[in-house]
C-alpha cells in the first residue's frame, strides 16, 4: 500500500486513520475471496518515517494489543481470516518497539512479534525508534498453520529463520519497508534461502510509492510468496496498491522435508561453541 495522506497533511491520528481506513477495502476484498491468512505490510498504519528523525512520531506508538489490534480483530472474526498486524508498539513511556500482532481466525488475540535486528544506517535511524525486540522467535499456532513473524531488516539474518522453523513454522510472513538499491537485489535472494534451508513457505510484504517529506527512495513493491523449494510462485507489481492471493499446500513441507531432511541431518554437535555472548 502506498500513503493516502503523510507528515504535514493532517495530525498524527489522522494520518494512521486515513492509511487504516485505505486497508479496509483490501481487507474485506481478502475476506470475501476467503483468504485464510493476512499479513499486513511493517507499521502498516503509517508513513515509514524512520528516513526522519522527529520525536512526534513517539506519539503514533500504542498498546498491542490495544485499538488497532481490536479493530482488525472484528474483520478477523467477520471473515474467519487470521490477520498478521504490523503497528508500532508501545509497552510504556519511553519503551517502543516494531511489532506485529497476530490475531486468529475467531478475532482472538494470540500474541506478538517484536522486531529483534534493528538498523541504523542509510537513512534507516531506526534505532531512534525502536527498542530490539525480547520475545525471541514464537511461532503461532492459528486456525490453519503455524505461523512465525520475521519483520523487514530481520531478513538479512540467518539465524532468528533457522529458529523459526525449529520451532515449528509452516509459514513465516516478513512485513517490510525497503527501498530501492541494494535490498532490492537480496529481496530475491534471501527469504527464498530461507525458505529453502527450513522448508517452509514464506509470505514477503513491502509497501509502494514514495514518502514526502522524506523521499528516501521508492519503495518498490515486489510482495511475493516462496515455496519451501525457494521458489517464488506468486508476485505483486512494483507500484500498485495491491492484495496478492495465492493457493498452496502445506503437504509440500513434508514432501521437501522427506528429501531434505534439514532437522534430521544438522549436526549442531560438530558447530562447537561458535560465539561469546
Amino acid at each position: 500500500m502506498s500513503l493516502p495522506k503523510t507528515e504535514g497533511e493532517g495530525t498524527i491520528e489522522e494520518i494512521k486513520e486515513a492509511m487504516f481506513q485505505k486497508h479496509v477495502p483490501l481487507i474485506e476484498t481478502a475476506g470475501e475471496q476467503g483468504v485464510q491468512i493476512l499479513c499486513l505490510q511493517e507499521i502498516f498504519n503509517t508513513p515509514y518515517f524512520c528516513p526522519g528523525q522527529n520525536a512526534d512520531w513517539y506519539q503514533s506508538a500504542e498498546p498491542v494489543p490495544g485499538p488497532t489490534t481490536e479493530r482488525i480483530a472484528v474483520y478477523a472474526a467477520k471473515y474467519n481470516m487470521v490477520i498478521i498486524v504490523p503497528v508500532y508498539e508501545k509497552e510504556q513511556a519511553g519503551v517502543l518497539y516494531n511489532t506485529a500482532a497476530i490475531i486468529d481466525a475467531d478475532g482472538k488475540y494470540l500474541g506478538k512479534y517484536r522486531k529483534n535486528h534493528i538498523p541504523h544506517t542509510s537513512g534507516f535511524w531506526e534505532k531512534f525508534f525502536f527498542k530490539p525486540g525480547n520475545l525471541g522467535y514464537p511461532v503461532f499456532q492459528t486456525r490453519y498453520a503455524k505461523v512465525g513473524i520475521y519483520i523487514c531488516y530481520d531478513r538479512h539474518f540467518p539465524d532468528g529463520a533457522r529458529v523459526l522453523g525449529l520451532n515449528g513454522a509452516e509459514i513465516v510472513y516478513n512485513p517490510s519497508a525497503t527501498v530501492a538499491g541494494l535490498s532490492q537485489y537480496l529481496w530475491k535472494l534471501e527469504q527464498p534461502a530461507h525458505a529453502a534451508a527450513n522448508g517452509y513457505f514464506m509470505g514477503c510484504i513491502n509497501r509502494v510509492g514514495e514518502e514526502k517529506p522524506w523521499n528516501l527512495g521508492k519503495f518498490y513493491g515486489s510482495s511475493y510468496f516462496v515455496d519451501p523449494r525457494g521458489q517464488i510462485f506468486a508476485q505483486a507489481s512494483e507500484d500498485k496498491d495491491e492484495l496478492l492471493v495465492a493457493e498452496f499446500d502445506l503437504g509440500m513441507i513434508d514432501e521437501v522435508r522427506s528429501v531434505w531432511q534439514f532437522f534430521r541431518d544438522r549436526r549442531p554437535e560438530t558447530y562447537g561453541k561458535l560465539t561469546e555472548l
